[in-house]
């Protein structure tokens, strides 16, 4: 998705995104890699305004996603609904040599910099969305998960396995007897 900055005058720019995951390469990966499945395309609302000597950029995501649980491994449907805000101003900054120490103030650590006449959101839509899956997805906060022993789902029954504690420190030695 692409932002013609000529096209950003005295009023914002609305824009609308209604486009598939396969589209973004990032999205793409984590479909293809780590089990991710996206059910809906992923819509969007970005409005990019002209402030000063930058450009504002925010917007609205929303998609959803079938997760597995890492505790119980049911699949279950996780809606994903973010708002971003991102500045951008032209890339107008001298070249430094890397033995250079540049020291950046807080604006120029929040504002990303582009150049020519179109500003390319693909990656800044793709790292919201990635940002919003979580590394070990949970169905429900009081998920039980999986008896360690038979293997039964907690959530929908106890398991008749004995719960026994076991201090996996001196498991080795359980069996160890000395004679006297």
């Amino acid at each position: 998705m692409k932002l013609v900055v000529d096209h950003i005058k005295d009023t914002p720019l609305a824009l609308q995104i209604d486009e598939a995951a396969e589209l973004f390469p990032v999205l793409a990966l984590l479909q293809h890699e780590q089990g991710v499945t996206f059910t809906s395309p992923i819509h969007g609302d970005v409005t990019a305004v002209r402030e000063y000597d930058h450009l504002r950029v925010n917007g609205r995501l929303t998609t959803s996603l079938l997760l597995s649980c890492s505790r119980c491994l049911a699949e279950y449907d996780a809606p994903v609904d973010t708002s971003f805000t991102l500045l951008y101003r032209k890339d107008s900054h001298k070249m430094f040599s890397t033995d250079d120490e540049v020291e950046l103030d807080e604006a120029e650590l929040l504002t990303l910099s582009y150049t020519g006449d179109e500003i390319d959101l693909t990656h800044e839509i793709e790292e919201q969305i990635a940002l919003e899956i979580p590394i070990k997805p949970l169905c429900s906060e009081s998920c039980r998960g999986l008896c360690h022993q038979c293997g039964a789902d907690l959530n929908i029954a106890p398991c008749s396995c004995r719960n026994e504690e076991v201090n996996f420190k001196f498991s080795a030695l359980q069996g160890f007897k000395v004679n006297r």
